[in-house]
C-alpha cells in the first residue's frame, strides 16, 4: 500500500469511476494492473491471488482475480456483481465500481455509473466499437457522466498500431459525443502488460497523451455541489423538549446541493410555507453558512409544519411540485414493471403511493431506437414511463441535478427495490373524467 499522511488525504480530491465494456475486455485485468502497479494492493492480497493463479494453473498472478471476488466470479472468469474498490495517490483518492460486460447485468452498470464522475470503457482493439460499447455509452449519457475515457486495450495482440487506434477513437468519439457525452479521452493500453495505465508505454512512442492513472489524478472533479440549486431534504426533526432546550425546533439532515445562510429566506417543499432561516447548527455550533454535502440542522423562523421527507429550497430557487413525473428509468428487479402497478416512489428522504400510469416505450440501446407502448418492463430494460404519485413531489429535473432529479421505485408488498429513475420534465395530465371514474375505485386506498 502507498503510503500516504492523513494531511495528505485530506487535502485531496476524491474521485468516482466506474470501468465497463464488453465481456472478455480485460476490465478486470485494467483495475488489477491498477491497484498493483499504483501499490494498492496489500502483500496478503497479492499471495492469495498468486495461489489462486497457480491454482489454475497460471504462471503469473492474475490480477483480474483482485476485482473478480465472487466465487462464481472466479469459477467462470467473469464479472457478475459489480466491485467497488477504495484506493489513493498522493494526488487524489478513489472510489472505483468494476462493472459487468454481460448483457444482462446492464442494471448492474447503472448502478455503478449512477453516482460515477468518470466511466472508463474499455474496448478490444482486435474486436473494435461492438454492440455492448454502444451501449454503455449510451447508459453513461442517460447517466450523465461527466467524463469518459475510452480505453483501447489488448494494444499488444494488434502490435501497437497507431491506425488501429486511431480508427477505433475515431468511431468511439463520433458515436458518444452524438449521445452528447461531453468529454472523451481514447487511451491506447495494454493492460495485461501494464502498458500506458500506470506507467507510459514504451512500445507506443507515436502516442503522447497521459496514461489512465494519469488521466484519472488530473481530470477536473466537476461534482462541485455548492454551485447547484439549493436543496435540503429534511431527515429528522429534533425536538429535545428538556429543561435546558425547551422550545428548540430543529430540522436535520444532509444538504444535498447549493449554499444556505442565516437569514435567507426559504420555501419548506410541498406546502410551500415561506419562512428564514434562523440558525444553522452543525457539529454543536453555530454557523453561518453550510454547503454540500454538509450534515446539519437548521432552525426556522416560523413555527411551521415540517416532517421527514420535506424539501427546504431558497424562495428565490423552488423546484416545481407534481404528483405526475414522467422519467426514464433502468428496470432492476427479477419481476416486470407494469403498467397499473402500485409502487413506494422514494425521492431523497420522501416516500410516497404510486401508480404506474404509462409506459410510453422502451429503449433499444444497441441502436438507440424507441420501441412504443412495450406494456411492461424487464430486468435491464431501459424506458419511460409515467407515474402518478399520491402527493405532490419537489423533483428536479436529472439534467439539472442528479441527486435531487433521481428516485426509485419500490414494490409495497416487501421493499424490493424494483426500478432506478430520473426525473424529465414534469407535465400535467390531461383529465379525463370517463377514466377517472373508472379507476377511483380501485386507488381509493391509496388516497389519490
Amino acid at each position: 500500500m502507498s503510503i500516504t499522511t492523513t494531511e495528505q488525504l485530506s487535502a485531496t480530491t476524491l474521485l468516482r469511476f466506474a470501468t465497463a465494456g464488453s465481456v472478455d475486455d480485460g476490465k478486470s485485468t485494467l483495475v488489477g494492473r491498477l491497484l498493483h502497479d499504483s501499490k494498492s494492493v496489500l502483500t496478503d492480497q497479492l499471495e492469495a491471488v498468486t495461489q489462486a493463479s497457480l491454482g489454475r494453473g497460471q504462471e503469473a498472478p492474475d490480477l483480474a482475480l483482485l476485482t473478480d471476488g465472487l466465487r462464481a466470479e472466479r469459477e467462470q472468469g467473469i464479472t457478475i456483481d459489480v466491485a467497488y474498490r477504495y484506493f489513493a495517490t498522493p494526488r487524489r483518492r478513489f472510489i472505483l465500481a468494476d462493472t459487468p460486460g454481460h448483457v444482462q447485468y446492464t442494471r448492474n452498470m447503472v448502478t455503478g455509473a449512477s453516482t460515477a464522475e468518470l466511466a472508463v470503457v474499455l474496448v478490444d482493439a482486435r474486436n473494435g466499437v461492438v454492440e455492448q460499447t454502444r451501449r454503455h455509452a449510451a447508459v453513461a449519457a442517460l447517466l450523465r457522466v461527466p467524463h469518459v475515457v475510452l480505453a483501447v486495450n489488448k494494444m499488444d495482440l494488434v502490435e501497437y498500431a497507431e491506425p488501429v487506434f486511431a480508427a477505433i477513437a475515431e468511431e468511439f468519439t463520433a458515436y458518444a459525443a452524438s449521445l452528447g457525452v461531453p468529454e472523451i479521452t481514447a487511451i491506447p493500453i495494454s493492460a495485461l502488460a501494464g502498458d500506458n495505465v500506470v506507467e507510459p508505454s514504451a512500445h507506443m512512442d507515436w502516442y503522447g497523451g497521459p496514461t489512465v492513472l494519469e488521466h484519472l489524478e488530473t481530470v477536473p472533479v466537476s461534482h462541485d455541489l455548492t454551485a447547484c440549486h439549493a436543496r435540503f431534504p429534511v431527515q429528522y426533526v429534533i425536538r429535545p423538549q428538556t429543561a435546558e432546550h425547551p422550545d428548540y425546533r430543529g430540522y436535520a439532515g444532509q444538504i444535498a446541493a447549493g449554499v444556505f445562510r442565516v437569514g435567507e429566506t426559504v420555501s419548506v417543499l410541498p406546502s410551500g410555507r415561506t419562512t428564514t432561516i434562523e440558525a444553522i447548527d452543525a457539529l454543536g455550533e453555530s454557523v453561518d453558512v453550510a454547503w454540500a454535502p454538509q450534515s446539519v440542522t437548521l432552525r426556522l423562523a416560523d413555527d411551521i409544519d415540517v416532517s421527514r421527507g420535506d424539501l427546504i429550497a431558497p424562495s428565490s430557487d423552488t423546484p416545481a411540485t407534481t404528483q405526475d413525473v414522467e422519467a426514464t428509468v433502468c428496470h432492476v428487479a427479477d419481476r416486470p414493471l407494469t403498467v397499473g402497478q402500485r409502487v413506494l416512489l422514494k425521492h431523497t428522504t420522501r416516500t410516497v403511493k404510486a401508480i404506474v400510469k404509462d409506459i410510453p416505450s422502451r429503449l433499444t440501446l444497441d441502436d438507440l431506437s424507441q420501441h412504443p407502448a412495450p406494456g411492461q418492463l424487464v430486468a435491464n430494460d431501459i424506458g419511460r414511463v409515467v407515474v402518478r404519485t399520491a402527493e405532490p413531489l419537489a423533483l428536479d429535473a436529472y439534467a439539472d441535478s442528479r441527486r435531487t432529479g433521481s428516485f426509485l421505485l419500490i414494490d409495497p408488498a416487501d421493499g424490493t427495490t424494483l426500478t432506478a429513475g430520473m426525473a424529465g420534465a414534469s407535465f400535467a395530465a390531461v383529465t379525463d373524467g370517463a377514466a377517472d371514474a373508472d379507476t377511483s375505485a380501485e386507488d381509493a386506498e391509496w388516497d389519490f
